[in-house]
């Protein structure tokens, strides 16, 4: 008999096994369904004994200081700051947008200023923005939208973007200096170990039991747990009574070349052209020194497992009925992207599995007794 049952070995459910087990001192059993711990940050060396990503490139970035300082109890970090290249009219363009990249687009020699006066010139008015094709092109108006930002979103997500939530689109920042990062966060460094060390050292306690290759159903006809914390496909849990909640998915191919480099940079993106919509090379983000290098083409699928919530008014509006339902769960919390049907960075991850913890703790009252089954509600993380 475990006090917890945690489905799901990624970041939301191995932080909340974590904090139960060492916190509130209760058992867990950390079930699934994969081979492997760490979830879609599943890192490993491939046969050539280069470290990559088997689903996708992972860039921890954030500005919360609690969230490194927790995470640095289980890894050192590396600094690395994240660039990305844009495959555009036959360059190698800076992505997201900046000075260099309209400066070398369209043959012009602006200065900031030059690039504000630019960009307000060929923004399109939009009195309601709505999509994200809104979002774009009346920030950079219509040409840059159609070069860098239509194809690509219609193979990410199989849709237009104006058939999308303007959340999709609102992430990008355009820029009217030089900085190139990818990123602006004041941290930004990966863990010097690989992600998948960083989580065998954060489950490394004697109140957890990692059990692989499990399936949650497989479990329930004979339950040992007292409560359960569930990190799956909200859709799932309840056998899909309501519909499917769509995703979209992704196929990866992983090669290795014999060459030192391939890429001036970790990630070049493919706009125009290509059925993929990027290419990663890991030694970048790793520092691995090697002969030979290895790089992962991603290809938007339909199906397969899911990644990315589809952010439309009536996929949001199932969600909340689902939710619901959800609200109705004894001694269930729900916590992680694919429970509350959110697309989440790995440190607003690990931002909601702590604070669930802390409704948790609040809720159930400070550090249980082991074996008893304490009173509690079904919360959405």
């Amino acid at each position: 008999m475990h006090d917890w049952l945690v489905v799901g070995a990624g970041f939301a459910g191995s932080v909340l096994a974590e904090r139960l087990a060492s916190q509130r001192g209760e058992t867990v059993l950390l079930i699934d369904r994969r081979p492997h711990i760490a979830g879609n940050a599943f890192d490993h060396l491939d046969q050539a004994g280069i470290l990559i990503h088997r689903y996708g490139p992972h860039i921890f970035h954030t500005n919360s200081q609690a969230i490194v300082d927790y995470l640095g109890r289980f890894t050192a970090w590396r600094p690395y700051a994240h660039r990305v290249l844009a495959y555009v009219d036959g360059q190698l363009l800076p992505i997201p947008i900046n000075l260099d990249t309209v400066n070398r687009l369209y043959g012009l020699n602006l200065d900031s200023a030059g690039m504000e006066a630019w960009l307000a010139s060929v923004r399109e008015a939009v009195a309601r923005i709505k999509t994200s094709e809104d979002v774009v092109v009346s920030t950079v108006g219509r040409d840059l939208y159609e070069k860098f930002f239509r194809g690509y979103t219609r193979k990410q997500w199989g849709l237009d973007p104006s058939e999308l939530a303007k959340s999709v689109t609102a992430r990008i920042p355009t820029r009217t200096n030089r900085d190139d990062r990818y990123f602006t966060d004041s941290f930004q460094q990966m863990p010097r170990d690989g992600y998948t060390r960083l989580f065998e050292r954060m489950l490394d306690h004697p109140n957890i039991t990692v059990r692989l290759g499990t399936d949650y159903r497989e479990l329930q006809q004979n339950p040992s747990w007292a409560r359960m914390v569930y990190t799956g496909p909200i859709d799932e849990y309840f056998g899909f009574r309501l519909g499917r909640l769509p995703y979209r998915s992704l196929r990866f191919v992983h090669v290795t070349r014999d060459q030192q480099w391939a890429q001036p940079v970790a990630t070049i993106n493919y706009p125009q052209t290509e059925d993929y919509t990027r290419v990663t090379e890991y030694k970048h983000l790793t520092g691995q020194v090697h002969p030979q290098t290895s790089l992962t083409y991603e290809y938007p699928s339909a199906t397969g497992d899911p990644y990315y919530p589809v952010p439309r008014p009536e996929n949001e509006a199932l969600f909340k009925r689902y939710e619901a339902l959800a609200a109705e769960e004894p001694d269930v919390w729900f916590a992680g992207r694919l429970a509350t049907y959110r697309y989440y960075n790995m440190d607003q991850v690990v931002a909601q599995s702590l604070s669930t913890f802390a409704r948790i703790d609040e809720s159930l009252g400070g550090v249980s007794r082991r074996g008893h089954r304490l009173g509690g509600a079904a919360h959405a993380g």
